[in-house]
């Protein structure tokens, strides 16, 4: 399989050419670690920004999926940077074994998601794009499946064997225990309906700009619950969280209506994400980005954290849910 190790600043270069575009030769490598990611100079002036997608993970079929999905949200003049079109007519090329993307640039700073008007602000935003996502399902891409994804990312973790000896009982017993915790909240839950999402939804994931937020990276978009690309906005305590989830429903739906028994699966879907991280990482540990960007992930005292914050999850995977007295369907 084609990997990273021959993307080269010219082979970089040649291929923003051959997409279209004259580089000034000024390339400074973006944070990320699934992909790699390029913000470059031109020779007109201005900046761009060249996405290499990474090698087997995703079908063209599925890539220019994402990319539909951005350029609907675009012409719905929703804050959403969709891809431009390149010089094959299409969102995507391949070049030199790799596929690309490329992208306006854009700035703004992180958002400031304690302010209240920014929560019901994001909560807007995120309204429209359900609105826009709700027309119709994608057909290649997936589905979230939490317990699913919890299982696959439990079994990564095992395969590596990264867990060191002395944990390794304890990571199994609460990683099945948790894995079947999630199922069971999500039966209880019942159908939920699902819709085009953003499917990773985070403020790292958004810009703050004078006109206000401006949402990138699409490359995880699913069909999935609305819930998904909302609760990550929420953080802290419970009574701080209930507080967030105020702001940002009042927001939401303003445009849309939310269906309160989503609220039942927000620590479901917390808990898979936990997991899912930490499979994510173990899957991708031959790649020498991550050594690097986590080099304590197979040390002791990184399961040991771990271990506890699952336990803490375990935990809240028992409580009763978060409340929102706002209107329903």
């Amino acid at each position: 399989m084609q990997s990273y190790s021959d993307l080269s600043p010219s082979t970089i270069l040649n291929a923003v050419e051959a997409a279209g575009f004259e580089p000034d030769g000024r390339i400074t490598a973006l944070n990320s670690y699934e992909n790699r990611v390029y913000q470059l100079g031109q020779v007109s002036g201005g900046l761009i920004v060249a996405k290499f997608y990474r090698p087997g993970r995703w079908s063209d079929a599925t890539i220019l999926e994402e990319h539909g999905f951005a350029q609907e949200l675009a012409e719905a003049e929703l804050p959403v940077v969709a891809p431009h079109e390149l010089a094959n007519g299409s969102t995507l090329l391949h070049h030199a074994e790799h596929r690309l993307t490329v992208f306006p640039s854009i700035g703004g700073r992180p958002p400031a998601l304690d302010q209240s008007e920014d929560l019901r602000q994001m909560g807007r935003l995120l309204a429209r794009i359900h609105n826009v996502g709700a027309t119709h399902p994608f057909e290649h891409r997936a589905s979230l499946s939490p317990a699913r994804l919890a299982a696959e990312a439990v079994e990564q973790v095992n395969r590596r064997q990264l867990v060191p000896d002395h944990l390794t009982e304890s990571w199994h017993n609460l990683s099945e225990v948790i894995t079947q915790r999630i199922r069971q909240r999500m039966e209880e839950a019942g159908p939920l309906r699902t819709l085009r999402i953003h499917g990773d939804s985070h403020p790292g994931n958004v810009l703050w700009r004078d006109d206000g937020p401006w949402v990138l990276d699409l490359d995880d978009a699913v069909n999935g619950p609305a819930i998904q690309d909302l609760w990550m906005y929420l953080s802290g305590d419970r009574e701080y969280q209930s507080a967030r989830l105020h702001e940002l429903l009042e927001g939401y739906s303003s445009f849309r209506s939310f269906d309160p028994r989503e609220l039942y699966v927000i620590e479901a879907l917390r808990a898979m994400r936990m997991l899912y991280f930490l499979g994510w990482i173990a899957g991708r540990w031959d790649d020498p980005a991550f050594p690097q960007a986590f080099p304590d992930f197979a040390e002791p005292r990184y399961w040991d954290r771990q271990i506890l914050g699952l336990q803490e999850q375990l935990a809240a995977l028992d409580e009763s849910p978060l409340v929102w007295q706002g209107a329903g369907f």
